[in-house]
This record gives structure tokens, sequence and C-alpha cells, in this order.
């Protein structure tokens, strides 16, 4: 089995993808948020609240990338943007669903959690190679809206149709190892061309964002569009007011560790050239 990304060979749980350490982190966030009450608070609030324990965690791009075949892979020691999304929205479903009890059998509670993450991450939430995984954001936010895990409301806030098809990643193959294995390479563009025969999608550009901040609330996800070809998502994270200023709270693109932006939202994506607007969707029950 291929290691996580940072995990020593002697802190494994045999047969598991998990360390010692991240099931030592998975307890502790559990516990924490039953003890501050985010299994009864509002989604929004409790993945705000949970969300926030994360600033500090150290950011490792492209977590997900280890070697071998695909599978499932749990690192809460080291997060990258969507990778932080996933592991707060599983925890806070963890915390609401099955709570501290669940901790008292923890093969029991890993494969619990393994399932919540595989659901976010995967298409039908089962993994069957590298195409299986939910790569543009834009699929992620519509499969898990139509789970009912979420609800995208951009166009609820005034955002308008994106009709740039996406097509980034079977235009630059070399930047993904697997694309070199041509069935691979042949269902990623299959998978592109089925997303644009779909619906559009909708964002609100850079320069409405501040207009649109009202109808933003703690804990929705925020996806910042990109402005490269191909590409719908350059970066994700939740929303999080500070004062009277919408912010992001996130793992950073450039930085050491997950934080909250200095800036306020619509300062920061105006401030990135590779980044044009955002896509805003809302956590369910």
């Amino acid at each position: 089995m291929a290691l996580s990304p940072g995990a020593l060979p002697h802190d494994t749980i045999p047969g598991t993808a998990w360390t010692e350490a991240d099931w030592r982190i998975f307890e502790a966030k559990v516990r924490w948020g039953f003890q501050h009450g985010l299994g009864v608070a509002t989604p929004g609030d409790a993945i705000a609240a949970l969300g926030k324990t994360f600033v500090g965690t150290p950011y490792r791009p492209a977590t997900l990338e280890v070697p071998g075949e695909e599978q499932l892979v749990i690192n809460l020691r080291e997060l990258d943007c969507v990778t932080f999304v996933e592991n707060v929205l599983a925890l806070t479903r963890f915390i609401r669903n099955d709570g501290i009890r669940a901790l008292a059998n923890p093969p029991a509670a890993r494969e619990q959690y393994e399932g919540y993450l595989r659901q976010l991450r995967y298409r039908r939430g089962v993994i069957n190679g590298y195409p299986s995984r939910l790569h543009y954001f834009s699929e992620w936010l519509a499969v898990n809206a139509a789970n009912r895990r979420l609800r995208i409301i951009t166009r609820d806030l005034g955002g308008e149709a994106d009709r740039e098809p996406l097509g980034f990643m079977s235009s630059n193959p070399g930047a993904y190892r697997q694309m070199a294995d041509a069935s691979v390479a042949t269902a990623i563009r299959d998978m592109e061309q089925a997303l644009n025969a779909r619906p559009e999608r909708y964002f609100i550009p850079e320069g409405r964002i501040a207009a649109v901040a009202p109808g933003i609330k703690d804990g929705d996800l925020i996806a910042a569009t990109s402005t490269l070809a191909g590409l719908d998502v350059a970066h994700t994270g939740f929303a999080l007011w500070q004062g009277n200023k919408l912010h992001l709270l996130h793992a950073p693109l450039v930085g050491s560790a997950v934080e909250i932006s200095e800036v306020p939202l619509a300062d920061r994506i105006q401030s990135i050239k590779t980044q044009d607007g955002i896509m805003v969707a809302r956590p369910l029950p």
C-alpha cells in the first residue's frame, strides 16, 4: 500500500490508509466538535468553527497525487485547498451523524469516515481508477448538490453563465502523471465532453463579489473561478465573516498553512490574475 504524503513507514495503522497521527487528529477534532456543540449547530456555523481549528495546518500541494493506483488518501496532517474543504465537510458530517460514541470502535469509525470522503471525492462514491475522481470542481459541486449535501446558490446571488468549455486536463496531459495511460486520457476527454454537454455553469464576476457578499453566510463553499483556458476553478475555501467583511478560510495556493485571508474575499480575488470570480454553495443538513 502506498503511503499517504508525508507518512512515515513506522507511523501507519496496519491494513489502512491511516497513520496514527491522522487518527489522533481525527479523534481530537471529533471530540472538540462534540464538546462545542457542532452536532446541533447549523451546518454553516459548524463548518466555520471546525474549519478555524485547522488554521496553521501545513499546506501541501497535490495531496491526493500519491504513487501507484488511485486510492483513498487520508491526510489530516497536510492539506491542499480541496482536501481542506473535503475533510472539514466530512468531519462535520461525522460529528453530526456519528459523534464521539463512534470513536469507541476505531476501525468502524475509520470506515465510516472513509465512506464520507469517497462520497464527496468520487463519482457515485466509488473509486474506479483516476477518472472516477471529481477533478473539475464545478462537477464536484454539481454531484454533491445532486446528492443533497449542498445547494449551489451562485445563480440565486445574481451569477451569470460561464460558457467556456472545460478541457484543461486533456489540453495539458503532461501536467498529470496518470494521463500517460492512453485509456485514462481517453476517459478524461470523454468526461470533459460530457460535462460540456450539461447545463451552463454560473459564476459571480470579481467586480460584483462585494455587492453580493451580504447573501453569503459563514461556512458557504467558495470556489474561485479560473482565467486559464478550459479550467473552471482555481481555488476553494469557506466563507468567513470577520466583523463586517467577508473573508476566505482556506489552504492557500501561496503560503505555508491553512489561514483566514488577510484581505476581504472580493479584494483577494481581484488581486489574483488567474482568478476572475466565484461560485458559491451552501452546505445542507
